[in-house]
């Protein structure tokens, strides 16, 4: 006979599930297989640029959209999608995704110009966006207590290796298929593996309603969808997005670009205002002010944002440098990031179990392990010759992976973990969207700062250590914020009642 402990500050809940779902297991590796197809394109595009370059000509604006631009849809999709999925089911969503990202990845492997190609990332970008929320939801549907954590620390490991996986496997296809042409392949890739997850998601993922979205319908029994407020929070991304995304380092750049922080200062504050009227009136707004109210899902959706701004952003600069600057092939730059992949998957695999009993400790650990081999990384930019650059920079990596896996899964467990299951879509499309936002944020400068620094003379290492330089900022707020989060936790244990 077991009773449901309560809650700590500082950990995820452990309340445990009657009748669990026989096939949640079967359905995570689902879960898992798309979350690594959707978090490879992140990367894996970047070490076909230089081949994306000569083949169709591209000059870096161009570059820089195919790169972001697939972030930029992948987050403006991702609370609709949640919503949704929340209100309607999640496993028709699930479906629809996936076969739209099929076909947008043979589309963007058949593109015949840099600008058909930046279209298809864009397509590709919003069928990644309708399956992530699906994924978090389906996991913190199906999972609770010990079991969550340990699902979280999957799916953290499985973001944590593709994204470092991408350059290595990019590197592997170019060589194969030839560096004119592979990087089609690069995306033509992702066609078969969808084939033979396709039948796996029809088979095992859970039907029907998502327990406890009853709330969220109308008077007529249809589902609530709070159209303003999802397209006041697209708008919003998007305004805030787009004068990142179009700068490009390069003379030219229009100033009134940045005009478009103010509309989304606009947008976004009519858009909470309506959000507040429509919750007080329905109870299902998407932007869910019990969601929000949270300190912990407040905190770790801020942590999450300044992480991803330079996790993702340092694949990309480091693959650019070894490729452009010290002159390694596709495949020998994908290997240096292998260390990375490793020493994730393996501390990522820990983490489940670790992240109930360190809580936010364990995530302040791994970010002073990231920030620790970032900084090895960017002095040896500056400071190593090539060829030893690229083994110095494997070792730097390693030690950036290793604290990586310790970031990822738990700060999303705990980000979600007082989060009711009935929102738990629409809660982790929200966390996710600020990754994103901060993903097309962190490429979007790292590479203004790279060919701006390239344009003006200087040395390519130097370009890169600059570039890199700004990711470490992102992750050093990151962890700030994340030493902040762990003294509030610790004051409010504390304070708390001593009753269980």
């Amino acid at each position: 006979m077991t009773s449901s402990p309560a809650q700590h500050p500082d950990r995820p809940g452990t309340a445990t599930r009657p009748e669990p779902d026989p096939h949640r297991w079967r359905a995570l590796g689902v879960c898992l297989a798309i979350g690594f197809i959707t978090m490879l394109d992140v990367s894996i595009v970047n070490v076909a640029l230089p081949s994306i370059e000569r083949s169709l000509d591209a000059g870096a604006s161009q570059l820089q959209l195919i790169v972001a631009g697939y972030t930029l849809a992948f987050g403006l999709v991702l609370v609709p999608a949640g919503r949704l999925g929340d209100a309607r089911g999640r496993r028709g969503l699930f479906l629809l995704g996936l076969t739209g990202f099929a076909l947008t990845s043979l589309g963007a492997g058949l593109a015949p110009s840099d600008e058909l190609l930046a279209v298809a990332r864009l397509l590709q970008g919003m069928s990644a966006g309708l399956l992530n929320p699906q994924v978090v939801g389906t996991i913190q549907q199906l999972f609770s207590g010990y079991e969550r954590g340990k699902a979280f620390g999957y799916f953290g490991a499985t973001i944590g290796v593709s994204t470092a996986l991408g350059p290595l496997l990019g590197g592997l296809i170019i060589q194969a298929f030839g560096a004119e042409e592979g990087w089609r392949w690069v995306f033509f890739v992702n066609v078969p593996v969808i084939a033979v997850v396709l039948p796996f998601a029809v088979k095992f993922l859970p039907r029907g309603a998502v327990p406890g979205s009853a709330g969220s319908l109308g008077p007529r029994g249809r589902p609530r969808l709070d159209g303003v407020g999802l397209t006041g929070v697209a708008l919003t991304a998007a305004a805030v997005m787009v004068p990142f995304v179009t700068t490009t380092g390069e003379g030219g750049d229009d100033p009134a670009r940045w005009w478009w922080l103010a509309v989304a200062a606009v947008v976004g504050v009519a858009t909470v205002l309506w959000e507040r009227r429509y919750q007080r009136r329905t109870g299902a707004a998407v932007l869910d002010p019990r969601v929000l109210g949270e300190p912990s899902f407040r905190n770790g959706a801020l942590l999450g944002i300044a992480y991803f701004g330079g996790f993702t952003s340092v694949f990309l600069v480091a693959t650019l440098y070894l490729q452009q600057v010290a002159g390694f092939t596709p495949l020998q730059a994908g290997l240096v990031n292998m260390p990375f992949a490793i020493a994730s998957a393996v501390s990522a695999q820990r983490s489940g179990r670790l992240v109930a009993n360190r809580g936010r400790a364990l995530v302040v650990i791994g970010l002073v392990l990231v920030v620790t081999g970032l900084v090895g990384t960017d002095l040896a930019i500056r400071l190593v010759e090539p060829p030893a650059v690229g083994f110095v920079m494997a070792a730097t990596q390693m030690v950036a992976g290793a604290g990586s896996g310790l970031v990822i899964a738990p700060n999303q467990t705990l980000t979600l973990a007082r989060v009711p299951v009935e929102r738990a879509g629409v809660a982790g499309s929200m966390l996710q969207v600020g990754q994103r936002v901060g993903s097309a944020l962190g490429v979007a400068v790292a590479l203004s700062t790279y060919y701006s620094a390239l344009a003006s003379g200087v040395d390519g290492s130097v370009a890169a250590g600059r570039a890199l330089l700004l990711t470490v900022s992102l992750v050093a707020v990151a962890l700030v914020v994340g030493v902040l989060d762990l003294r509030a936790r610790r004051r409010d244990a504390a304070t708390a009642p001593a009753d269980a």
